[in-house]
């Protein structure tokens, strides 16, 4: 198999989490970032061969996350990744015909007979071998995944499916034209499909100018031949804060967090060389988790705090995400809050939202008066 990651949708609920980075490089459960169950997924499968999509001005996280590869075996001499940069103005200029031609030109050098596809607001950790096994032993031209779901994990966007049995199509909506149904067969955008059969759609969307992408054109192709497959594991639709927020809460749930991150498929990230985190006689920790090199001194209750963080004596965070490098200081208050990067949180200012509607703090701010939201 041959890999392609596609990062081209931009939800606006995310902002402004997403307003310099795509969604693949926000953080998670403290020392993860989101593309990395996507590079987990391949290497865990032995594919040597990945190609990346962005958007423009998108792609400085990336290449500062992933440097040359290492952690997800990607540096080897028979491995090779490639990170491909998508430009509205040329993709209307020339009628998507350069991005084409890169992918085509990768599928072909691949020298692989399948394709998987994954995109990267489906958090999940799918064992790419047996769903090529699958494919395999039922001969279709293509296979999605899907993963049933209630509605409220939905976006307008979805595709969602109605199947006459458990791995057999009969109708494909978007999840905006549905009102009725609480659980729905939600589409994960995780195909496969022979190389060679991508490749032939590629080109007949090219010769007929079609603008487009790689996710578009198979959920398009969707129909009663092509194989269902369950993924019966841990799934996170991530689209909006509030269904980010909650994704990355779920993991003070030990059930969830052992299936998503301890199941037989490891999941890499980045190492980092650091101390580990250091608790003070002061600090008062409850169902929480910390990545290194953080400074606790406070209160911390069922929060995710990233590395480099420090709190201080008396400062109280609760239910909250912190990411990396941020300093609250002593007798703040943080309650149902996301604080991206390097955000400074002076002396006795609360920060508080609710579970439904937490407060987003931008990177970088430094926050010297009260933030009540919610």
């Amino acid at each position: 198999m041959c890999a392609l990651v596609g990062n081209l949708h931009r939800y606006n609920g995310l902002m402004p989490l997403i307003k310099n980075r795509p969604l693949a490089t926000l953080p998670f459960d403290g020392k993860y970032r989101l593309i990395d169950f996507n590079l987990s997924n391949v290497a865990n499968a032995n594919i040597k061969s990945l190609f990346m999509v962005f958007n423009e001005g998108e792609t400085r996280s990336v290449f500062d996350h992933l440097g040359g590869g290492k952690e997800w075996n990607l540096d080897g001499i028979q491995n090779h990744f490639f990170v491909h940069t998508y430009q509205d103005f040329i993709r209307k200029d020339d009628n998507n015909s350069s991005y084409y031609d890169v992918v085509i030109d990768y599928l072909r050098k691949s020298k692989s007979e399948y394709a998987v596809y994954m995109n990267s607001k489906i958090l999940c950790n799918i064992d790419l071998k047996t769903l090529l096994h699958i494919h395999q032993s039922r001969q279709q031209d293509m296979t999605v995944v899907y993963k049933k779901v209630s509605m409220d994990k939905t976006q307008d966007d979805d595709l969602l499916f109605t199947l006459d049995n458990e791995h057999t199509i009969r109708e494909k909506t978007f999840a905006k034209d549905i009102t009725t149904q609480e659980e729905v067969n939600l589409c994960a955008d995780i195909f496969i499909i022979k190389t060679d059969l991508l490749i032939e759609i590629l080109q007949q969307k090219q010769a007929g100018g079609v603008l487009g992408n790689v996710e578009s054109f198979l959920r398009e192709r969707i129909s009663s031949s092509t194989n269902a497959y369950e993924y019966t594991g841990y799934l996170n639709n991530i689209f909006d804060v509030l269904s980010y927020y909650r994704a990355n809460m779920d993991m003070l749930d030990t059930q969830k967090f052992n299936a998503l991150l301890y199941s037989s498929q490891k999941v890499y990230t980045k190492m980092k060389n650091e101390v580990p985190t250091f608790y003070s006689e002061t600090s008062i920790v409850n169902n929480s988790q910390f990545a290194t090199g953080c400074m606790i001194e406070g209160r911390v209750e069922r929060t995710l705090v990233g590395r480099g963080t420090s709190i201080k004596e008396g400062a109280e965070v609760f239910d909250s995400l912190i990411f990396p490098s941020n300093i609250v200081k002593s007798s703040a208050t943080v309650r149902c809050a996301i604080l991206d990067k390097n955000v400074v949180v002076d002396e006795g200012v609360r920060i508080e939202g609710t579970p439904e509607k937490p407060v987003v703090i931008e990177k970088g701010s430094h926050v010297t008066q009260d933030i009540i939201g919610g």
